[in-house]
């Protein structure tokens, strides 16, 4: 082991875990406004995949691959695109030429490049962008107290210098090249830690050399290079700067959050309302250590609030599989928006809740389908992946599926006999029951329950006094006659069975249906009895709907032979 090592170790070694930290200072903004603002359209968007995403990867991209992502943001709609530090990398730099000599970028995009507040860098950005018709040149450099003193050793003074001689030259560099329509970005970076008013004062020192106008603005990025404190106070950070800075019609207050501490989403959306008009981020977090702001969350969160969020997410499983496949990164089961579970329900109340949503919702009134906040099918989601069953799933899920694909719309009380069928089912396997054996559990329960009584012919005839039933039986093969009379084939069948002794039990209820339309269709019929104070359904499906009723018939009183 090294000194440096044992050194690190020993870091905050004699304090107890607590105290080798402090809270972060709250903002002396009394009265703030942006707790009762709303978001009510999109900020200009700026994906930072190619570069920040790129940069946090194992394996970065290769050029095919950020070739596929950029193709891929365009049609989603990114107006501005980060594409990456051309001056860090041959690749980064070959891209960035690639791009424009091929005449790949779309004339209302606008690349992005990002370098250091270094001449050599500055210089080697410029020879990337030769040719652009548009281009955004993002400088940055630290700025907050812990990097002035540790890193560089530097007064404010000789930081805000730093920041200053790079814009002289960006802006020597970008009057040499009129045929490029620039726009100047500059971050200090980590302004979350940094002093708001030396934020604001080296932001103003560059603005100065820049001389944007309101038709020529700067991009003063705000990052939340780490993310320290809670959403609230970056916002009152956001609107403090915002009130105080000279001539804030001549920019563009854009955003960088980061996600150390989870809340990189909220981060963004109080900052927002707290003025903020830009966003940087990444298609679902990918970046540096926790991520970067995750812009499909933001962007439909602001769709699920009937806000236009000018990013088209309506194929997101398109969207996530190309991310996925170019980044080999994963997108998380519980994602928002994007993950496989987002729109499932195992919880039988869940389930329940949202069967009578979508049994409730009109096409033309606003969306309220209880657990689901939008409609799946607005993000390219089947709805078949929204209820899936397993022990801690109730009467409503196994019933759901049933009535959704296959057609079969149990009575309310025969949803919770055959719930608890299914949840025995699914407490003996301990896994998660597909929807066919769901299905095949209530055809093998009562579609196909004919033992021991089984109905081999049925017919039927009106008379004065009701109806008069001759059938034939098989009981474990013994082939048996019935005849009976009743007001309905139900009870003339029901009478014509306690007429040959088959008697220990009453008729409680009676459902019936069609399966589905056409020529073809079939019935489902549902009956239920009672046995000793025990009451059982039963189930068939015939072209006949007399026959299905004493097919179900049959069935139920199988079912309380065998469980008698």
């Amino acid at each position: 082991m090294t000194n440096t090592t044992q050194d690190i170790q020993k870091v905050g070694a004699q304090l107890p875990p607590a105290a080798k930290y402090r809270s972060f200072p709250t903002i002396a903004l009394k009265d703030r406004t942006w707790p009762d603002n709303q978001i009510t359209k999109a900020p200009i968007w700026c994906s930072v995949d190619l570069r920040d995403g790129n940069q946090a990867l194992a394996i970065p991209m290769s050029v095919t691959e950020k070739l596929e992502m950029f193709q891929l943001l365009c049609e989603i709609g990114f107006k501005q695109i980060e594409i990456g530090f051309p001056s860090a990398s041959q690749i980064e730099f070959d891209f960035c030429r690639r791009l424009i000599e091929e005449n790949r970028i779309p004339d209302d995009v606008s690349v992005q490049v990002l370098v250091q507040c270094r001449e050599e860098l500055i210089r080697r950005t410029f020879e990337a962008l030769e040719g652009a018709k548009q281009a955004i040149v993002h400088i940055y450099n630290s700025t907050n107290p812990a990097q002035r003193r540790i890193v560089f050793g530097m007064s404010r003074e000789q930081i805000k210098g730093i920041a200053v001689n790079a814009a002289q030259l960006v802006r020597e560099l970008a009057d040499a090249h009129p045929e490029t329509q620039w726009t100047m970005e500059y971050s200090p970076e980590s302004f979350v830690l940094t002093e708001l008013d030396f934020s604001l004062e080296v932001c103003e020192a560059v603005a100065a050399i820049w001389k944007p106008t309101p038709d020529n603005k700067i991009i003063l990025n705000l990052p939340t290079t780490v993310e320290s404190s809670t959403p609230n106070v970056h916002a009152d950070q956001i609107e403090w700067f915002c009130r105080n800075l000279t001539n804030r019609e001549n920019a563009i207050i854009s955003l960088h959050t980061h996600n150390d501490r989870g809340t990189g989403v909220a981060t963004t959306e109080l900052a927002l309302m707290a003025g903020a008009e830009r966003v940087e981020g990444t298609l679902f977090g990918n970046g540096e250590r926790t991520g970067n702001l995750d812009i499909v969350t933001v962007a439909l969160n602001m769709y699920s609030q009937g806000v236009e969020s000018n990013l088209d997410f309506s194929d997101l499983p398109r969207v996530r599989e190309i991310y996925e496949r170019t980044t080999r990164m994963d997108v998380h089961s519980r994602h928002p928006y994007a993950g496989d579970l987002t729109f499932t329900a195992f919880s039988g109340s869940h389930q329940d809740a949202i069967n009578k949503g979508f049994a409730a919702q009109q096409e033309d009134a606003f969306w309220e389908v209880p657990y689901l906040p939008i409609d799946p099918k607005d993000v390219g989601r089947d709805y078949e992946k929204i209820v899936r069953y397993n022990s801690q799933s109730g009467k409503g899920g196994a019933a759901f599926i049933l009535e959704q694909f296959y057609g079969f719309d149990l009575p309310k009380a025969m949803r919770i006999e055959f719930g608890k069928i299914m949840n025995a089912f699914a407490d003996r396997e301990g896994r998660e029951i597909a929807f066919q054996e769901i299905f095949d559990q209530f055809e093998s329960e009562y579609l196909n329950n004919t033992r021991p009584l089984e109905l081999d012919s049925f017919r039927s005839s009106e008379r004065e006094q009701g109806v008069k039933i001759a059938a034939r039986i098989r009981k474990n093969g013994e082939s048996i006659e019935l005849v009976g009379n009743g007001n309905g084939p139900i009870a003339a069948f029901v009478n014509a069975l306690q007429n040959a002794g088959i008697d220990n039990f009453s008729f409680k209820a009676y459902a019936e249906h069609s399966l589905q339309s056409g020529a073809g269709a079939q019935a489902a019929a549902y009956i239920e009895i009672e046995q000793e104070g025990r009451t059982f359904w039963g189930a068939a499906i015939d072209a006949s709907i007399e026959r299905a009723s004493i097919k179900a018939l049959l069935s139920a009183i199988n079912r309380s032979m065998a469980k008698g």
